[in-house]
């Protein structure tokens, strides 16, 4: 099956930036599908084993994090939806989503074991593993506040993958920057509580603190950067929402603070 990439593409381009992400993601998900991107981290795996996998596990763990304070709510069903149609599956396609969905609810879902296999796909590539985890707390993020045992168990998916603590509160951070950037429209910017939190510094640190934290950021999550060092094309979606939230995280800290 030639279409996980396009999938991955949609569901990293809708999760990220909407409709139009979906788009751009998958036609970039075709040309990984293709395999233009024939090296991956340890090289045991094909593009297409991983987008394969990438999917399956996805949503499974989307529906065992769903589940896992006893009930799957109306908002965790229609978030899983909106991601599923922002991918603009097939009926057949939403049907195999809806199945992995499903088996990640069932009790016995064997959590551990389904990330071991995943980690050991993506070789320790920590870009397509920090993707993983930003599509979980998307997810998450969508429905509302994050209880605790689904904040533990996105811990342990984090974990499993190499991600720590820190890390999934700065991409938490981006996702809830997403989110609200949405519900408040695009054009207002965001509170300087949540630009503080988006650029992982104290609002007591110093104007050249909050530069470095800035520089240090683009740099790591500079779209063609990504890709130069080997981020398939079809995940380039992801980098790029998160470059605008931290760009207008730091134009509200900027502004705050009257520094050039």
């Amino acid at each position: 099956m030639q279409w996980f990439g396009k999938a991955i593409g949609g569901i990293l381009g809708f999760a990220t930036a909407g409709p139009l992400g979906s788009l751009v993601g998958v036609l970039l998900g075709h040309q990984f599908d293709q395999g233009v991107h024939t090296r991956l981290g340890g090289g045991a795996s094909s593009p297409q084993q991983i987008s394969r996998l990438f999917f399956e596990v996805a949503f499974e763990i989307m529906g065992h994090i769903a589940k896992i304070d006893g009930r799957v709510s109306e908002d965790e069903v229609r978030v899983a939806r909106r991601i599923m149609h922002g991918m603009r599956l097939s009926p057949e396609q939403v049907r195999e989503a809806i199945e992995h969905f499903t088996r990640g609810k069932s009790l016995g879902y064997p959590l551990d074991e389904r990330l071991a296999v995943l980690a050991e796909h993506l070789g320790g590539r920590a870009d397509l593993a920090r993707a993983f985890v930003q599509i979980q707390l998307q997810a998450a993020v969508g429905v509302g506040q994050i209880g605790a045992e689904k904040r533990q168990l996105l811990w342990r998916v984090a974990s499993g993958l190499g991600i720590g603590r820190a890390e999934v509160a700065q991409i938490e951070a981006l996702a809830r920057a997403y989110e609200q950037r949405g519900a408040r429209g695009a054009t207002e910017s965001a509170s300087l509580e949540d630009a503080y939190r988006v650029l992982g510094v104290a609002a007591t640190a110093s104007d050249g603190e909050v530069k470095t934290a800035y520089r240090r950021l683009m740099n790591q999550h500079h779209p063609d950067k990504l890709v130069a060092r080997g981020l398939p094309e079809s995940m380039a979606s992801v980098a790029e929402q998160k470059t605008l939230e931290i760009r207008a995280a730091y134009e509200t800290v900027k502004a705050r603070r009257g520094f050039k």
